[in-house]
């Protein structure tokens, strides 16, 4: 586990959190993207798991240009007002390409096997679908992103592979959003999506309001089976 700097497109500098695997060979890096929430503990959590899978896991601070180093609690009515405020602020487009230097950063180390995947919640979920349509990253997953379906025509610009978990009873992506978005993407062979039933938004966020363990057991068994077979 560590912090470090990446560059950005206009050579700032923006913290990432990075966890290794215990080995010495160069591993697939998986770009783990945040909630609204920053890089917060729920994040740098993910970050080690993928990384016992034997993943490098590394995940930008997005909000730097806003306000950098936000780690904050989504059960924690305070700071849930203070993430939707940073999200009103949130340029999406900007956050792309900050994910992006961050895969242009991955390229050039020396623990990189040459594969690269992003994986990412909520906010974090439509930046991985753009990341799939606007950058060269082998493989995208997203978990109940939301506002996929306003740019639902990106993707035909998605080349490879690309896994979407979408809740049923999400409260920000309702039936006419999951519609669009299903209607569009199961017709492409590369892309999976997967609608789970009776499950709101952040359905396999641990210890959430709306955490729901067999859906998330179900999503995150079909991550990891994604994951292997894209980035080996």
């Amino acid at each position: 586990m560590a912090n470090i700097l990446i560059k950005s497109e206009n050579g700032e500098e923006f913290n990432a959190y990075v966890a290794y695997p215990d080995t010495d060979e160069p591993s697939a890096t998986i770009i783990v993207i945040q909630e609204i929430f920053g890089v917060n503990k729920n994040m740098q959590s993910i970050c080690d798991q993928i990384a016992n899978e034997g993943y490098v896991a590394i995940c930008p601070d997005l909000f730097w240009r806003i306000e950098a180093g936000i780690e904050l609690d989504d059960r924690n009515e305070d700071d849930v007002n203070k993430a939707f405020e940073l999200y009103k602020q949130f340029d999406e487009n900007i956050g792309v390409q900050d994910l992006i230097a961050t895969l242009e950063f991955i390229k050039k180390q020396k623990f990189l096997n040459g594969k690269t995947g992003c994986l990412g919640f909520c906010l974090g979920g439509k930046l991985a679908y753009l990341m799939a349509a606007r950058s060269d990253v082998d493989c995208a997953v997203s978990y109940y992103g939301v506002g996929i379906e306003a740019a639902i025509d990106e993707v035909a610009n998605i080349t490879k592979p690309c896994l979407l978990h979408i809740a049923e009873k999400d409260q920000f992506v309702p039936k006419e959003a999951q519609e669009i978005i299903s209607t569009k993407t199961t017709k492409i062979n590369h892309i999976e999506t997967y609608i789970y039933e009776d499950v709101d938004h952040a359905f396999a966020r641990i210890n959430g309001d709306h955490y729901n363990q067999n859906a998330a057991h179900e999503a995150n068994m079909k991550t990891a089976y994604f994951l292997a077979k894209n980035l080996a």
